[in-house]
């Protein structure tokens, strides 16, 4: 007995060291908002409800004996048992260049610029048949089966990185709901200096095939879209610009669109305050697919926030946004929100 007790010692000890010199390196980071928002929809009810946005993401590293670094993560999303573990896995190379491997997404979208706009959780509802899109990135789709590589910082010329994007079938039959079977996207950031301002300018093109069974789309998802920032001191202005096309985009992959979005925004830091304003337009006709013509759907918005810093990683936020929308040509679902809450980071 005394033996098994000594050799089953031994086998943990060993397990540990094992399990201690091969483990990767694991960072938590999150946050935790809620708050109140109140709805005023035109012609509708007022309403008020607590808003909630919870995420909590754990980061896995190592390097290799050669420099290489892999690096993958998960995330838990507002903790109703909503998780993403679709990430793949990023080799971070010695000369600042990268590779995602596994659901890498679209080179086009990961350099559109960060347009600021209210910090709040508030939005009016729209009907779920109004397809104007107010992101930049809204043309991007990829399957899973892909990869993006980043270039190092200064390629080609200082100030610049690009990425290149590829993904390819699935392999899964073509149903009668359409489905993006492969897609190729280009994108780059340019920052340089203007005096007492640095300028970023960004903009990227994709263009996706997909599948479907009996009619064909008129135009498959892709499209381009460029913006530039500015940021002068506590002073940032930005503006960017979208146009492209979108297909499957119904609850039965039955629709496509045509759009295009124009988006503005100002953001002012001083001390503990943080000012946000910013405006967002899109226009879409959405058609079933196959078809042509059709009215314009769109959606205009505008909010603000004012945020204070209350302690280290903690943030009230007061935010507002007014919508002025239409469903085919149809004027729908406009009104304004207010948020007022906090958000916790770590």
């Amino acid at each position: 007995m005394k033996k098994e007790l000594l050799m089953g010692t031994a086998l943990v000890s060993t397990l540990g060291a094992a399990s201690v010199a091969e483990a990767v390196t694991a960072t938590m980071s999150g946050n935790h908002q809620t708050g109140i928002e109140f709805d005023s929809p035109t012609g509708g009810t007022d309403t008020n409800a607590q808003k909630n946005d919870n995420n909590f993401t754990v980061s896995l590293s190592e390097t290799t004996d050669g420099g290489m670094t892999i690096s993958s993560s998960f995330k838990v999303m507002d903790e109703n048992t909503k998780e993403d573990y679709d990430a793949g896995f990023t080799l971070a190379f010695t000369d600042g260049s990268k590779l995602d491997v596994i659901a890498a997404g679209n080179a086009s979208g990961s350099h559109a610029v960060s347009i600021p706009g209210s910090a709040g959780a508030e939005g009016v509802t729209e009907t779920s048949g109004n397809m104007a899109p107010t992101g930049l990135d809204f043309a991007t789709g990829a399957t899973a089966l892909g990869v993006e590589y980043h270039t190092a910082a200064d390629f080609l010329a200082d100030g610049l990185k690009m990425s290149f994007s590829a993904s390819t079938d699935s392999g899964a039959a073509a149903t009668a709901t359409y489905r993006v079977d492969s897609h190729y996207a280009i994108g780059a950031t340019y920052v340089t200096d203007l005096g007492d301002t640095a300028l970023t300018i960004g903009g990227g093109i994709s263009a996706a095939d997909g599948a479907k069974t009996g009619t064909a789309v008129t135009n498959d998802t892709g499209g381009y879209h460029v913006g530039l920032s500015a940021v002068t001191g506590d002073l940032t202005v930005a503006v960017g610009f979208a146009d492209g096309d979108v297909a499957g985009v119904s609850d039965n992959g039955s629709d496509e669109y045509t759009a295009d979005v124009v988006k503005a925004g100002i953001k002012y830091v001083t001390g503990d305050l943080t000012f946000n304003v910013g405006i967002a337009s899109g226009e879409a006709t959405d058609n079933t697919i196959g078809s042509t013509g059709g009215n314009a759907d769109s959606t205009d918005s505008t909010s603000a926030s004012i945020s204070y810093a209350v302690a280290s990683g903690v943030t009230a936020i007061l935010g507002y946004t007014t919508v002025e929308s239409s469903d085919e040509a149809v004027s729908t679902d406009d009104g304004s929100a207010w948020y007022i809450g906090a958000n916790m980071s770590f």
